[in-house]
């Protein structure tokens, strides 16, 4: 499976962007899929992920309310509404799939656990 993350930028404090993560080739529809970020200096560290059927989501505290995932199994990818972006939001982001859990019962959080990743894409909030 390779997956290609976009729609990173530079956006003022309290502003939106919305991510993207394109998959080709592997089964797409059975995969747990998430999002990580990495701030320069910093651990990788989890933001949102989704169930294969997109029915159930998970979030760090720090981006609930104000992220929000969500998948298209028919166009292979899967998206990251950012909105209220804060500075520290500013990182790298990367997309990633779990071949082996579907999260439909439970999920990973440690990015060790993610089978494949997406290049990122860049995220800058400026105050």
């Amino acid at each position: 499976v390779q997956l290609q993350a976009s729609g990173g930028g530079l956006v003022q404090a309290g502003g939106s962007l919305r991510l993207s993560c394109a998959a080709s080739g592997g089964t797409f529809s059975t995969y747990g899929l998430g999002w990580f970020r990495q701030a320069p200096g910093k651990e990788r560290d989890f933001v949102a992920a989704i169930s294969r059927s997109g029915g159930r989501t998970y979030y760090a505290d720090s981006v609930k309310g104000r992220f929000t995932i969500s998948r298209d199994n028919a166009k292979n990818t899967m998206y990251l509404q950012m909105n209220s972006l804060k500075p520290e939001d500013t990182a790298v982001y990367f997309c990633a799939a779990d071949r082996s859990n579907s999260f439909t019962y439970s999920v990973n959080f440690n990015h060790y656990d993610y089978d494949y990743w997406g290049q990122g894409t860049l995220v800058t909030v400026s105050s």
